[in-house]
Formats: C-alpha cells, sequence, structure tokens
C-alpha cells in the first residue's frame, strides 16, 4: 500500500485527474476541493518489481497537479531514489 499527498489549484469548472501506475489506469475523479490536499492511498497487487505512479490532468486549462511525499504503508517495498515503488519478496525467517 503506497500513499501520498496531492495538491491540485484550479479555477473554474472542477477539474479531473487521473492516478496510473505504470501505463495502468488506477482511478479518475473530479477535483472538487479547494485549498487542501487529498492523502491518497494506491493498493499495489504485483509481483515484485518496480513501478512508476504518475498522476496527469485531464482537463489542464485552468488547473495544475503535484504530488508529494510518496510514501510506503504497508507491504513488502520501498521507493527508490527515482521515485519508484520497487516491490520485493520478503526474507523467510530462518
Amino acid at each position: 500500500m503506497a500513499q501520498c499527498d496531492v495538491y491540485c489549484k484550479w479555477s473554474g469548472e472542477p477539474p479531473r485527474y487521473r492516478c496510473f501506475v505504470n501505463d495502468e489506469l488506477f482511478t479518475e475523479r473530479t477535483w472538487i476541493w479547494q485549498n487542501q490536499y487529498l492523502e491518497e492511498s494506491i493498493q499495489i497487487n504485483a509481483p515484485p518489481g518496480k513501478y512508476t505512479v504518475r498522476y496527469e490532468l485531464v482537463d489542464t486549462e485552468h488547473a495544475a497537479i503535484k504530488v508529494r511525499n510518496l510514501r510506503i504503508e504497508t507491504g513488502p517495498a520501498i521507493i527508490t531514489p527515482q521515485g519508484q515503488v520497487q516491490i520485493y519478496t520478503p526474507e523467510k525467517p530462518t
């Protein structure tokens, strides 16, 4: 389970945004909040490997989105220096 802080500044109509893990669309939402950020949880059930989390706006004309503080909440994973989620196989106790 990864988590990140998502910030969006916008004016006019509420913008839509998408979250991708690698090239797989995880969610599309409408940003309805003003002067707040969202702590978004991303549940990645995948084999060991590196995964890129990416956010993009669908409606870009009057909005900007930023993602900060990508972190692992639970599970066998780390955030690499390149900002990817790296899932690993946990070692078995000896």
